[in-house]
């Protein structure tokens, strides 16, 4: 890696730490390439190998952010010159890297978070004997996030997206002998390449428009542009970001998704790749602010997907699909904060950040149930679990607190704020936004608790006589101890970065400074009213699935249960609408390519071998032929000529 220039936005040379930044990509990146290359002689040690590639990179996020800190506010926007990466023509794209407190904010989650994923995995994975392996794929993840959110071009982060893109298919379908899960990680790639498109078409558009696609340039020239250009833009960006982080209308592949082994969710289906697209949306802020339109648009996808997520995971039995439904909805409230604007990009980063500590503890609890229960997920065949899983009983406990934003717990701190900007504006808008997101609060209580009360409370029902027996037992330290640390997180994180709006201001470099208007609705009676309803629906939870006893069978259900459990017939409508039209259309093109087009060019190609077979028999080399032929030409001649003077 050559030297690198680091420079301030102000242009003067900064150096320390942050010159070695790029180091946060190597080390992951080196440990994948080494897992891979060695194959099975690095087997013995190849976990560790990859739990030290994944620490290193948090320890030198560390050392770039206590210098970032270091700076003064208007001075803490870095950019890293690698090395000159693409000259064509009018393009000319440098490979570096932007560190700034939006960068720094994600490389923090993403290397903490995953190291302590790394750290589980090493027991989860024990009897894996592709152990190595799936740890090549985590190390490779990390680095290709750290690229995405480091990147100081759109054509970087497009390689980073690609690179998450890729682990995440490789890590869905780590388990691709069975047929299931190679399909869903096949899915999963496929609609995630449907978003490529939006992020491909928004690099053309800003080329076209400002004769570049790094950071500096277009931020700095999207303030003079049309509004219909900065909308076109941010649509397609939109449609980028509804592909990686499953948002409306191509969310269908996050359930399914849930195929690959837990920490795989809790890292990549959780925390980090599939918030990738919040990220894109506020890291565009420049654009997004001239495009009020496009802004609505987002509003809009968050609004509906925050209540589709909700829904479907009300109606869920598989643990791991009522968090990843969980997932989708708490993401449509970060889509929704962005898409509020200036005022609402610093709200979606936090509760992006609170979500990722309490969703992964979540997860991995998730893995510690099944760890417990013989790789189990049916939450109709748990209950009393509590005594058998103190600890994961306790940690899933306060991420369950914490996502139905009970206080002071951190998902209170961050959704609330999110809450309460969706009730700031002029006509519909505050009353349909606010109106959803509280809505949207108290399905996720509901649906929360509900995971929570059938996994731990009520009768054991695995202990009918008729079910399969199991021996419910804690999990290791290597597992628990990760958990305990996301749990204190999703207890005090959130109190800590909302104390005296820290986590506001030190954003305010990337996303600006915004007045925060009043709501439409006082302050104090959105935060009753969100507590109120969050209460109200894990006391009905507890109702129905506490205080009496499952079904170990699913009942029937309404109209509306039935839809959910079939994701709102999501799969039926994309391939009602989608896939068998275009199967038509491309059996439609085959036939009249072999049919017409084929069929013309065989024609000729006939038509001409036939004549040449005619004319091939005239020429068969006896000169008698010839002479007759020569003859009967001559007597026609002549009868043409005597024919034409009768007439005449």
């Amino acid at each position: 890696m050559p030297a690198s220039a680091v420079t301030a936005g102000d242009g003067g040379a900064v150096g320390g730490a942050v010159s070695l930044a790029w180091l946060l990509v190597a080390l992951p990146l080196l440990g994948a390439g080494v897992l891979l290359l060695l194959g099975r002689r690095a087997d013995r040690w190849g976990h560790w190998l990859g739990v030290l590639a994944s620490a290193g990179a948090f320890i030198v996020g560390v050392a770039v952010l206590a210098q970032l800190f270091g700076l003064p506010a208007e001075e803490r926007v870095l950019d890293v010159h690698l090395f000159s990466w693409i000259p064509a023509g009018n393009l000319a794209v440098d490979a570096g890297l932007r560190i700034d407190p939006l960068s720094m904010t994600f490389v923090m989650l993403v290397t903490f978070v995953g190291t302590l994923i790394h750290i589980y995995s090493v027991a989860y994975m024990e009897h894996d004997t592709d152990r190595r392996r799936f740890f090549a794929y985590l190390n490779l993840f990390v680095a290709a996030m750290l690229l995405l959110v480091l990147a100081d071009s759109y054509v970087l982060l497009f390689v980073g997206w690609e690179g998450v893109g890729l682990a995440s298919y490789l890590l869905i379908g780590f388990w691709n002998y069975r047929t299931d899960y190679a399909v869903a990680a096949k899915k999963a790639f496929v609609m995630n390449r449907i978003g490529d498109v939006g992020l491909l078409l928004a690099m053309g558009a800003m080329f076209a428009a400002f004769g570049a696609v790094d950071f500096v340039t277009v931020f700095g020239a999207a303030e003079g542009t049309g509004e219909g250009v900065l909308t076109a833009i941010g649509l397609l960006l939109l449609l980028a970001a509804c592909g990686k982080s499953a948002q409306f209308p191509l969310q269908a592949w996050l359930g399914d998704a849930m195929a690959g082994p837990t920490p795989v969710s809790a890292l990549i289906h959780a925390a980090t790749m599939v918030t990738a697209g919040v990220y894109l949306l506020v890291r565009s802020g420049p654009i997004l602010n001239g495009a009020p339109n496009a802004l609505l648009v987002i509003a809009i996808v968050g609004a509906i997907t925050l209540l589709f997520g909700a829904i479907v995971g009300c109606a869920k039995d598989d643990m791991k699909k009522v968090l990843a439904a969980s997932t989708m909805s708490q993401i449509g409230y970060m889509m929704l904060g962005a898409g509020l604007g200036p005022i609402g990009y610093a709200f979606a980063i936090f509760h992006l950040v609170t979500h990722g500590f309490f969703k992964a503890g979540l997860f991995l609890g998730a893995g510690s149930v099944m760890h417990a229960m013989d790789d189990r997920v049916d939450m109709r065949g748990f209950g009393a679990l509590a005594p058998y899983l103190k600890i994961t009983w306790v940690t899933m406990a306060l991420g369950w607190l914490a996502i139905i934003g009970i206080p002071p717990f951190s998902g209170f701190w961050s959704k609330d704020l999110i809450i309460e900007m969706a009730f700031v504006g002029e006509g519909w808008r505050p009353w349909v936004f606010g109106t959803v997101a509280l809505i949207g609060a108290a399905i996720t209580a509901f649906y929360m608790s509900r995971l929570f009360f059938m996994v731990f409370h009520g009768k054991a029902r695995w202990k009918d006589p008729a079910a399969e027996q199991v021996h419910p037992h804690e999990a290791p330290a290597l597992m628990t101890v990760p958990m305990i640390i996301l749990a204190i997180g999703s207890v005090a994180l959130g109190g800590v970065l909302a104390a005296g709006d820290v986590f506001v201001t030190w954003l305010e470099p990337v996303v600006g400074h915004a007045e925060h208007a009043a709501p439409v609705i006082p302050v104090p009676v959105i935060v009753t009213l969100t507590i109120l309803l969050a209460v109200v629906g894990a006391l009905l939870a507890w109702r129905v699935y506490g205080a009496r006893e499952v079904p170990v069978e699913a009942p029937r259900g309404s109209v509306l249960t039935r839809a959910a459990r079939q994701d709102l017939y999501q799969d039926a409508f994309n391939e009602g609408v989608f896939m068998k039209p275009s199967q038509y259309l491309t059996r439609s093109l085959v036939y009249a390519d072999s049919s017409v087009v084929d069929g013309a060019v065989m024609g000729v190609a006939r038509a001409t071998s036939g004549l040449g077979r005619v004319l091939r028999r005239l020429q068969n080399g006896y000169v008698r032929s010839y002479a007759a032929l020569m003859l009967i030409g001559v007597v026609l001649a002549l009868v043409v000529v005597l024919a034409s003077r009768v007439q005449v």
